[in-house]
């Protein structure tokens, strides 16, 4: 059945009462929010004794200056790092709002005097998706001063990319240009950001707090909900039983990708289709092997991790990344060999050997002698592989199904792996999991509501989800999958439920492209640009259109292709074609979930 809108009556409160009440459940999960209905609504009945012992936290009063913390994410986790900031906020007794800077007015900004920034750098130094109206804005000759904006960034990043953390630095740079005051400098942190960021943390709360101080009045207590259960997250993963890894790629393809399904029962996990599952691996033992021996290194020598001793094979084995380079790596590296000290002087060349390369090519062709100690040191900490649920939640109660490429291959005459694959594909009783949100990657709340579904390889995972989610709610809104792949043969990936869903009617259109199966390579772009016209034609529908897989080259080239469109199709210039697809952007109906 599809979901009809709702018209709300307008709330008995006036509005700046309700946004203090959106303000106080921010960053609740659904039990607690669940809870605080039912205590609300005893209140109301006059049920709830004055009596009742509550959880309480210091509340600031309204005179009490209030923080805006803004986020712009990519994976999620600058997300979850600004609601764990705006929850040590409440606790101070200090006025906070969260906001995601795709949802917000860049102009706004202006206005603003206190304001708190968790920032991710997505690809190539560039904004999270979404998010770029809003840099280009603050970044242009249009933006205004801002002499009274007290603030502060935290910059997330990725050091295996030569761009890492450019957003926060630029950004950093640019208020600082406008007047802006930085009450604690910028940090930058790599994937293992938890302690970098619980220390920004505490500096800019007790910063907040001694500015807020000199305001505030006589602290009075508020009632808290606080959670009975401790659902499973990034920090306590749950062991989910392995129950099917089957491989969906046919005989004579050039990649080994598996179906995989794991239990969640017990786990208290909930995900919506788009969401990902974050998996805690570990290295491949060969590889760990492989490098021992490069290094002339015994594995049983004692090494110290987080204050913990343990083997070096377990060490590489289990908490460090072995397998993407990163540049504070390289930078160890040429302090000891004077051929990196060239390369790591050179960003293009930095960039490619960064692409192209492992660990283990660094350890074998730039040979240097290490400690095992200072070998452990130098390398960043092993953190989750994300992957696309591709699963409903409600066609597959307590299950999450993953659709995982194997990494491994031979380059510069030696094997590469990759951690997450080749752990699942080891066959481990059990894998560490937890669910990562992703609230930017989301069917339309109205089931009749058209969707176009772009996407190459593993990237139709999510696709296989939404699909799913439809057909098991009724939903009638018309499904169109448009998937790439290199040969038809034996990389069709779900190719059975793709036919039959099109065959009963779940799947309105499907349209496929394999590169290999001809002379001249054919990818979904182009498959996007052949069927120009019923796309615009779907888009005057109200479609909403996705995108998933190869940041750098698929999804450039889909988004040029949707450019195309709107040029052909709906006689644009090409300025207004880019103003039309950012609108799309921000009504949240062109969505991308890229890597």
């Amino acid at each position: 059945m599809a979901t009809v809108p709702q018209t709300s009556a307008l709330p008995p409160v006036e509005a700046d009462s309700l946004n203090v009440l959106r303000s106080a459940v921010a960053g609740y999960d659904k039990e607690q929010l669940l809870w605080s209905s039912g205590f609300l609504a005893g209140m109301a009945a006059g049920r709830v004794a004055d009596s009742l012992s509550p959880v309480t936290q210091p509340v600031a009063s309204p005179a009490t200056s209030t923080w805006l913390i803004f986020f712009a994410t990519e994976t999620g986790s600058s997300r979850r790092v600004a609601e764990s900031l705006a929850d040590r906020y409440r606790e101070a007794g200090l006025v906070v709002e969260l906001h995601d800077l795709r949802d917000y007015r860049p102009k706004a900004l202006a206005r603003v005097e206190n304001a708190l920034f968790v920032l991710a750098t997505h690809g190539i130094g560039e904004a999270p998706d979404g998010t770029e109206m809003f840099f280009e804005f603050w970044l242009s000759d249009k933006a205004p001063r801002l002499d009274l904006l007290n603030y502060s960034i935290l910059a997330l990043g990725d050091s295996s990319y030569v761009d890492f953390c450019e957003m926060g630095r630029v950004f950093d740079e640019r208020l600082r240009q406008l007047g802006a005051t930085a009450v604690v400098d910028t940090v930058e942190c790599d994937l293992d950001y938890e302690t970098p960021a619980s220390d920004w943390t505490r500096q800019v709360v007790d910063k907040a707090a001694s500015i807020s101080a000199a305001n505030a009045a006589p602290q009075v207590s508020l009632l808290r909900a606080v959670s009975t259960t401790q659902a499973a997250s990034r920090a306590r993963p749950f062991d989910a039983e392995m129950l099917s890894n089957q491989k969906i790629t046919g005989n004579g393809s050039s990649k080994d990708v598996r179906h995989i399904e794991l239990d969640l029962e017990g786990s208290g996990l909930n995900y919506l289709p788009g969401d990902s599952l974050g998996v805690v691996s570990q290295n491949s033992p060969e590889l760990v092997e492989k490098l021992l021996e490069s290094l002339s290194l015994d594995g049983g020598q004692q090494v110290t991790v987080a204050g913990q001793e343990l083997p070096l094979s377990d060490a590489l084995t289990q908490r460090k990344e072995v397998t993407v380079l990163c540049k504070p790596f390289l930078d160890a590296v040429a302090t000891r060999n004077s051929a990196m000290q060239k390369i790591v002087s050179h960003r293009d060349e930095l960039s490619h050997l960064m692409k192209t390369h492992q660990v283990i090519d660094i350890v074998s062709d730039y040979k240097t002698a290490w400690e095992a100690q200072e070998f452990v040191d130098a390398l960043r900490k092993l953190t989750p592989r994300l992957y696309s649920i591709a699963s409903s939640p409600d066609a597959n109660p307590d299950e999450a199904h993953l659709t995982v490429a194997l990494v491994k291959y031979e380059q510069f005459g030696r094997t590469h792996w990759g951690s997450a694959s080749n752990f699942l594909n080891a066959g481990p009783e059990s894998v560490p999991v937890y669910v990562e949100k992703n609230d930017h990657f989301r069917l339309p709340a109205d089931g009749d509501t058209p969707i176009i579904m772009i996407g190459a390889g593993t990237g139709v995972a999510p696709y296989r989800a939404f699909v799913e989610h439809r057909r098991e709610h009724g939903h009638s809104g018309d499904n169109w999958l448009i998937f790439g792949d290199r040969n038809f043969s034996s990389d069709f990936l779900y190719q059975i439920e793709w036919l039959r869903y099109r065959k009963e009617g779940s799947l309105e259109h499907l349209d496929v492209a394999f590169s290999r199966d001809q002379q001249h390579k054919v990818y979904v772009q182009h498959r996007v640009l052949e069927q120009a016209q019923r796309i615009y034609a779907w888009l005057e529908r109200g479609a909403h259109i996705y995108v998933c897989g190869d940041a750098d080259h698929m999804a450039v080239d889909v988004n040029n292709a949707l450019l195309a469109v709107l040029r052909s199709e709906g006689s644009l210039s090409e300025e207004h074609a880019v103003e039309r697809l950012n609108h799309l952007k921000s009504e949240h109906r062109y969505q991308r979930d890229v890597y």
